[in-house]
């Protein structure tokens, strides 16, 4: 429940054939593992949490601290209902940074990986150098996870991916988080073991 699809298949099922299949049970849910989910409400609860920490790592939480209750039900909403156009008339707010500034304050993230106990790693990191240059993804997993990178004269033991996409590590984080951050403004990246197939 608190983790997004999207990472899930990333994380546990990526080099599966297509379509996934996902085994549904009904009894002896598995509380050492996860999180049990006692209503809607809650799922909405850990939603709006999520954006909200989002935006105070983006603008300081100016940006949804401005928005009135209904913006942020029309946000859940739009989710929920699989609406696009309700959901986005909302977020397009949380992913605007003023031009002068040349990125968000700070990208929220989460780096996820199979081969250790952390449930994951989220650190400050800012997307634009103090010299002014872009971060880039590269930049990130160099300084918050550098056993994700493959050493310069080593064999490449690490994938790296986005919504099963593995970017370029010369990509822009702050292009990143714009156009590859889930609904929950978060950008969710997994490591995970090269495929030896």
């Amino acid at each position: 429940m608190h983790y997004p699809i999207g990472l899930l298949f990333d994380l546990l099922a990526s080099s599966s054939a297509l379509p996934w299949n996902i085994t549904v049970h009904f009894k002896s849910f598995p509380e050492k593992d996860l999180l049990h989910c006692p209503s809607k409400d809650a799922v909405e609860a850990h939603f709006m949490s999520c954006v909200k920490e989002a935006d105070a790592l983006k603008h300081k939480s100016q940006v949804i601290n401005e928005m009135q209750k209904k913006d942020h039900k029309q946000l859940w909403m739009g989710l929920q209902n699989d609406r696009f156009d309700q959901f986005w008339a909302i977020n397009r707010k949380l992913m605007e940074y003023p031009a002068e500034e040349n990125g968000f304050r700070y990208i929220p993230f989460r780096i996820y990986q199979t081969t250790t106990e952390r449930p994951f790693i989220q650190k400050l990191f800012r997307p634009v150098a103090a010299d002014g240059q872009l971060h880039t993804l590269g930049d990130l997993l160099r300084e918050v996870c550098p056993s994700a990178l493959a050493p310069e004269d080593g064999e490449k033991k690490n994938q790296v991916m986005i919504h099963g996409i593995e970017p370029m590590l010369e990509t822009p984080l702050q292009w990143l988080s714009e156009h590859l951050s889930y609904p929950d403004n978060f950008l969710h990246i997994s490591i995970i073991p090269q495929p030896t197939d």
